[in-house]
């Protein structure tokens, strides 16, 4: 695993967790900033997420809150983690429907973008669609094959993650829109996704599991759902035999040039 120089914050023994005030000035700065930028562009059923879970602007939000009202949703709840998790404890977590939170926030320097999922990604991003029951299903559905998948097959289903769950869009009545919590956690990637510079495409799991991608730039290429219902539909298909079709074509061609070294 890769290191990070973020260290997770540990509750007290009464499980809170404290944070400083540049921290929490970090959280509102964010919050206040990515909802402006994500009006118009965010998924009608994430909207309804974030009014659901009623998120604090003034500070970093305590897990138990959190769970409160996912758990009274879909029975789903955050789990807090170090920075970053072997895939194996990744998969683990979401089987039992618990999804890994990193008690971190980035820094001021590193505002707009950072590598690791902090917990303005993770309970920003993601958490408002786990209130709603198909992206919960799929996401539950999703653990529990990886955490059966021999590690060649984990490295499709990280694709086919990649491509819904952090970085899907949707078409809707009201036109197309964004789902995937690795836009909608980030301010310049939320307007590029929905402009007319990046690639979209219509979603194929198949396809999804052969599309290499990167985790450092803009996405060239974007799936876009029929609808948000289209994952719950995905999750009672046979995905496993996908990624066993997907193994036995090449990838495609990426479409980014190579990390330099």
């Amino acid at each position: 695993m890769k290191s990070t120089q973020y260290v997770a914050r540990q509750p007290n023994e009464s499980g809170f967790i404290h944070y400083g005030e540049a921290e929490h000035q970090v959280w509102n700065t964010l919050i206040s900033r990515q909802l402006k930028v994500i009006d118009g562009r965010a998924c009608q059923e994430y909207l309804d997420g974030i009014e659901q879970l009623g998120l604090p602007h003034e500070r970093i939000p305590q897990l138990d809150e959190v769970n409160q009202v996912l758990q009274g949703a879909t029975g789903w709840r955050v789990t807090r983690v170090p920075a970053l998790i072997p895939f194996q404890t990744f998969f683990e977590l979401l089987a039992s429907q618990q999804f890994p939170v990193a008690t971190f926030i980035r820094s001021p320097e590193e505002l707009d973008y950072l590598q690791e999922p902090d917990i303005f990604h993770e309970i920003f991003g993601h958490c408002p669609l786990l209130t709603n029951p198909w992206f919960a299903e799929f996401t539950h559905t999703y653990g529990k094959l990886g955490l059966k998948a021999s590690k060649e097959e984990r490295v499709y289903l990280a694709r086919l993650y990649w491509l819904t769950i952090e970085f899907g869009l949707v078409d809707t009545s009201q036109g197309r829109r964004i789902y995937g919590g690795g836009i909608l956690s980030s301010p310049k990637e939320t307007v590029y996704s929905l402009s007319g510079e990046p690639e979209h495409l219509p979603f194929n799991p198949l396809e999804a599991m052969r599309t290499p991608y990167r985790i450092d730039i803009l996405q060239p290429l974007y799936y876009v759902l029929p609808e948000l219902k289209h994952l719950f539909e995905l999750a009672h298909q046979d995905i496993m035999g996908m990624v066993k079709q997907a193994m036995q074509m090449s990838l495609h061609a990426p479409k980014f040039p190579p990390k330099a070294a």
